[in-house]
């Protein structure tokens, strides 16, 4: 189902799935409106959506959905518009699955690649089990034992530096890491958000607005601090150098992508060694288990979101599968086991 209020672009969007032999088109719609009415009769398995529609807008379109019919969204916005980009991150965490840049005209030079990213979004995000609520929170109160503590750390191998890397469905989950720690948090957090280059300013200004630390694009060159995140910037691999230094690599893809999480956590592996905390979440294929088996080979603390919470639970089960990660946890329960590796010592 397309959801899209521009009959130009909504022309636009049904040319592109219509020329992919693995889409059908069942529904092409001007309005949220439209697209309630008509969803429990077409039972669409994906469905592409307009942010900034008349009425209700894509936002609370995609909340109803979520909570009504939970189907796979593919969020199509202008990736230049700050508006828009706030409102497609806040559809992420209300349960749109990705966010893809909106095709302009077939003159244009980047209208293939455009059009192949939407395509391709929509087939794979067809194929991801959405439900209406997952066990995260309180609901696991009780039905799991205590995460197992870090071990007692010594001043001089305590953890300098924290990792986190996610895909689909990675800015909430990162949201809700991020933003349950504390403002005095010791460590600077790099991270690694796989997402179309044109939207990881958007994001990064995005995410600084909903967690208490602040925010912004890795530079290269730049001295990490603690209690500072630094997200890598589009289509470029982001490392941790000598001496806290940032390296911003145009280097080939790694696993198909890039910023590549394996090469996020290789880094610390080697500067870090045992005082690295790496975090795996949320996200579709592989990347980011090698670089943690790596991690965990040189001492360090890892961990990977466990499967009952993960959108999709292909990167933390590759890590899961070569051991990579020393916890395993619940989306709600990573924050808790970072602070207890960062503070060992108990709390009075």
């Amino acid at each position: 189902m397309l959801v899209e209020d521009s009959l130009v672009v909504r022309h636009l969007l049904t040319h592109i799935v219509g020329r992919d032999p693995r889409l059908v088109l069942v529904a092409a719609v001007a309005s949220g409106e439209e697209a309630l009415e008509q969803i429990a009769a077409v039972r669409p398995d994906v469905i592409s959506m307009d942010i900034r529609l008349p009425g209700i807008d894509g936002l609370e379109t995609t909340r109803r959905i979520m909570a009504e019919h939970p189907t796979p969204i593919v969020v199509v916005a202008d990736a230049v518009e700050d508006s828009s980009l706030r409102i497609s991150m806040n559809a992420l965490r209300a349960g749109a699955l990705s966010v893809v840049e909106k095709p302009v005209a077939t003159t244009h030079s980047g209208y293939d690649a455009v059009a192949g990213e939407i395509c391709t979004q929509l087939r794979i995000m067809a194929q991801v089990p959405v439900i209406r609520r997952r066990p995260i929170g309180s609901e696991w109160a009780g039905r799991r034992a205590a995460p197992p503590a870090a071990p007692e750390a010594t001043p001089s191998d305590r953890p300098t530096v924290l990792a986190i890397a996610a895909s689909t469905g990675g800015p909430p989950a990162l949201a809700r890491v991020i933003g349950a720690l504390p403002e005095d948090f010791p460590l600077p957090i790099l991270v690694v958000q796989h997402m179309g280059a044109a939207f990881m300013e958007g994001f990064a200004a995005w995410l600084n607005g909903v967690v208490p630390l602040p925010v912004a694009l890795a530079q290269d060159g730049e001295r990490v601090v603690g209690g500072r995140v630094y997200v890598a910037p589009g289509d470029r691999h982001l490392e941790l150098g000598a001496n806290g230094i940032l390296r911003i690599l145009d280097a080939p893809p790694v696993g198909g992508q890039r910023p590549a999480a394996t090469v996020l956590f290789r880094s610390l592996a080697r500067q870090a060694g045992p005082r690295g905390i790496g975090v795996l979440l949320t996200g579709m294929g592989e990347d980011g288990a090698l670089g943690l088996l790596e991690m965990r080979r040189a001492g360090g603390d890892t961990m990977a979101e466990h499967e009952s919470t993960a959108v999709v639970y292909g990167m933390p089960a590759a890590a899961v599968r070569l051991s990579a990660a020393r916890s395993v946890l619940p989306l709600d329960r990573v924050a808790g086991q970072i602070l207890r590796a960062v503070q060992p010592d108990p709390q009075p």
